[in-house]
């Protein structure tokens, strides 16, 4: 891998036939999202800056909607920390930016929302992974959410966890470099169970296993239909 890449998260495009790696590089303006490209993971071409910083949590969608190349990234605009999504005909020109997973106030996932490992796909929808924060008098704690999006819309929201489903309650998870965090960025589907790798602290990384049937089925139990929470228009 090319140096200085943070947060990388990686798809296959098989329109393209080659590996998308989205990934954090930092300008005068703060960080921002930007694309490797590579079909063997020794030669690299490196397309650059996708969208203006501040930006981070970024994935492509491992296949194209009506053409259109889809990513899910977290800007920071007016202070505020949703989950968007924008799609580009090319990966250089982006448009029709929306918000996709707004912060909930006086909820768990308050404060900022990111995405997690790349979406996901299922027979329900693509599975989201990812994180929120809460910011505490003691420091901001870092759980794992869950969201559920249409297959072929997937700025549709389906529905949204109002659980958290993972969050900091080890020792590994409270004391390292940064407290209180379990942030999610990779994950494995392998014979319907879904293996989730996460950072703890910042210090190390772990890993956490579920049924993916058990996962979707939480999402239809505990799932608000839209995304919204309850008492919302």
């Amino acid at each position: 891998m090319p140096r200085n890449v943070g947060d990388s998260r990686i798809v296959w495009l098989p329109d393209r036939e080659e590996y998308a790696i989205t990934y954090v590089s930092f300008s005068k303006g703060g960080p921002v999202v930007s694309l490797i490209t590579t079909r063997d993971f020794r030669d690299f071409v490196r397309h650059g800056a996708l969208v203006p910083p501040e930006d981070k949590d970024a994935s492509l969608f491992p296949r194209t909607f009506g053409g259109k190349y889809a990513l899910i990234h977290r800007p920071i605009i007016r202070g505020e920390a949703h989950i968007w999504i924008s799609f580009s005909p090319d990966l250089r020109f982006w448009g029709a930016h929306r918000i996709l997973l707004p912060v909930r106030p006086g909820w768990w996932d308050c404060h900022r929302v990111g995405l997690g490992p790349p979406p996901i796909e299922t027979d329900e929808g693509w599975l989201l992974v990812y994180h929120g924060v809460r910011a505490t008098a003691s420091g901001s704690l870092y759980r794992v959410g869950l969201a559920l999006l249409d297959l072929d819309e997937p700025w549709r929201v389906i529905r949204r966890a109002s659980s958290w489903v993972l969050g900091p309650r080890e020792d590994y998870e409270f004391h390292g470099d940064v407290p209180g965090v379990t942030f999610p960025t990779g994950a494995i589907v392998s014979q319907e169970k879904l293996r989730l790798y996460y950072g703890a602290a910042d210090k190390v990384v772990c890993v956490a296993y579920a049924d993916l049937a058990d996962v979707l089925l939480f999402l239809r139990e505990d799932g608000v239909e839209g995304g919204r929470p309850l008492g919302e228009p």
